[in-house]
């Protein structure tokens, strides 16, 4: 299947691993040009070169976008140096995962500054760039977590829950404009930033991680977490010009183990 993705350019948020490199592999290989943003320099040069030695077209650009200013000037510089941006992935930033009974007013505010803020400080300047071109899509990868509260993510669910409404509301303001934003909400994937919350879950409930784990797998429907290339496969559909009529949806991947209606 085409899905008219060849040559487009997607700036991936968080692009250098977990979900957001795997988002990178799957739009290289429908021969997307992919530029990959993250905080840490050294772990942004080591997906570049996976990326390229996978024969991706990739670059890196290192930015921390809890500053609105980095931000804006990470973005400037992606459409100036690769060319205007056909697609945004925001998969960048996680809240980290407290047990309720930890949580502190700067808790709060760092899960907003990691995940909303994070995601808003570049979805602001490229939409309205994209709206002037007449075309773009953007993802944004957020989380279960916004849908249905948790002891351990309350803060971090918090942020996923605004995220959900900022990505529909400017669904509906942008679309006339041709600009399309869609949400994919994760549960429980195998990336490096599972190991934190089965830790946060572990202390809370007094066992031990791998038996975390057990249980949650136990609890889902399909008796096994997802992998980032399924999460991939999502958001490389709806960014696609398969998905042309697909705007403000929020798509749950939680393995069906929370069945909800909205």
């Amino acid at each position: 299947m085409d899905l008219g993705l060849q040559d487009r350019h997607v700036l991936i948020t968080g692009g250098s691993r977990g979900i957001g490199l795997a988002c990178a592999q799957a739009f290289g290989r429908e021969k997307a040009r992919c530029t990959i943003v993250g905080r840490d320099p050294g772990a942004l040069a080591r997906a570049v070169d996976r990326l390229r030695a996978d024969g991706v077209d990739a670059e890196g650009l290192q930015a921390d976008l809890r500053d609105a200013a980095a931000a804006q000037a990470m973005v400037e510089r992606a459409w100036s140096e690769r060319g205007p941006v056909d697609v945004l992935v925001n998969c960048a930033g996680a809240a980290r995962r407290t047990p309720f009974a930890e949580l502190t007013p700067q808790a709060w505010h760092d899960a907003m500054q990691a995940k909303f803020f994070a995601y808003v400080h570049v979805m602001d300047p490229l939409v309205k760039r994209m709206a002037a071109a007449g075309r773009g899509s953007i993802v944004n990868v957020v989380g279960a977590g916004g849908k249905v509260a948790s002891p351990t993510h309350l803060a971090g669910g918090s942020a996923n829950a605004a995220l959900m409404l900022a990505s529909a509301g400017l669904a509906a303001a942008y679309a006339p404009q041709g600009v399309r934003v869609n949400v994919v909400n994760p549960g429980l994937t195998r990336t490096e930033r599972l190991d934190e919350g089965l830790a946060a879950e572990a202390r809370l409930q007094g066992i031990a991680a791998d038996e975390v784990l057990r249980r949650h797998e136990q609890r889902l429907p399909l008796r096994r977490l997802a992998q980032p290339e399924e999460i991939a496969d999502a958001v490389v559909f709806l960014a696609s010009t398969r998905a042309a009529y697909i705007t403000g949806a929020v798509i749950a991947m939680d393995g069906a183990v929370t069945p909800m209606v909205v």
